[in-house]
């Protein structure tokens, strides 16, 4: 049966899942546990920590993330595809229709792939820095006129 084929890798997982737990709570019951406060403290390069420890991230993080998990997920799809493509018995028992098929079939993949490239782009999702061009508010008791003058006394003479 073909299941039988893999009973050794699933004997494999569920020997690496058990020793995990094994590593880990022998690590627990024999290790020393003593936590101080200064122990828990968040440590950075040496110096007390400033502000709290758990901040939200900006949603570009996530997007970059999201768009490196789709991205490798496709490409990791392309492998078997590359494995079965010149395989001779399928091109044979096809008449040679099995190598135009599945070249067509990768050509619409890659070119979904293409189209969710170009709307990530589009959209903006791959700018790493979005420029936020802002006026400058004028907040001074000082009149405006003042500093215009200042700056027409020292102006570079050309």
């Amino acid at each position: 049966m073909v299941l039988d084929q893999f009973a050794p890798a699933g004997v494999l997982l569920l020997i690496a899942i058990a020793l995990t737990f094994i590593i880990l709570n022998i690590s627990r019951v024999f290790g020393p546990h003593n936590p101080t406060t200064r122990k828990t403290d968040a440590y950075e390069s040496g110096m007390a920590p400033i502000g709290p420890a758990v901040r939200r991230l900006p949603v570009k993080f996530y997007l970059v993330g999201v768009l490196f998990i789709l991205f490798d997920v496709e490409v990791i799809f392309l492998f078997p595809w590359a494995t079965v493509f010149g395989q001779e018995t399928l091109v044979k028992g096809t008449q040679g229709l099995w190598g135009w098929f599945s070249l067509v079939e990768m050509f619409i993949f890659i070119g979904i792939l293409a189209m969710g490239l170009a709307y990530a782009w589009a959209k903006g999702f791959l700018d790493w820095i979005k420029p936020r061009v802002s006026k400058p508010v004028y907040r001074s008791h000082i009149p405006k006129e003042v500093y215009e003058q200042v700056s027409e006394r020292y102006a570079v003479k050309k």
